[in-house]
């Protein structure tokens, strides 16, 4: 029996992307903090990182600051879009 292939889950668009490759914790947070408010409320916005630690702190700064980690994606040559829907 052959089982159909699992599509992979769509990727939001953001308003606005983060360029933060090559930056190493807390910078990506730290960008990712202050430009949050250029997006409106339930817009998303991406971070492009590539440090270890964002891959793990993003989703948690998301859940302490109240908006929604909306999934990431691997970047071809290495790190993650990592996508943040804006809560308020």
């Amino acid at each position: 029996m052959v089982r159909p292939s699992v599509a992979a889950a769509a990727v939001p668009t953001a308003a606005v992307t983060i360029h933060a490759l090559g930056r190493k914790c807390p910078i990506p947070i730290i960008m990712l903090a202050e430009q949050i408010r250029d997006v409106p409320v339930n817009g998303v916005i991406a971070v492009l990182a590539d440090d270890p630690a964002a891959y793990t702190d993003i989703p948690s700064w998301c859940a302490m600051k109240s908006h929604e980690f909306a999934g990431s994606q691997e970047l071809p040559g290495g790190g993650w879009a990592l996508f943040i829907r804006r809560g308020y």
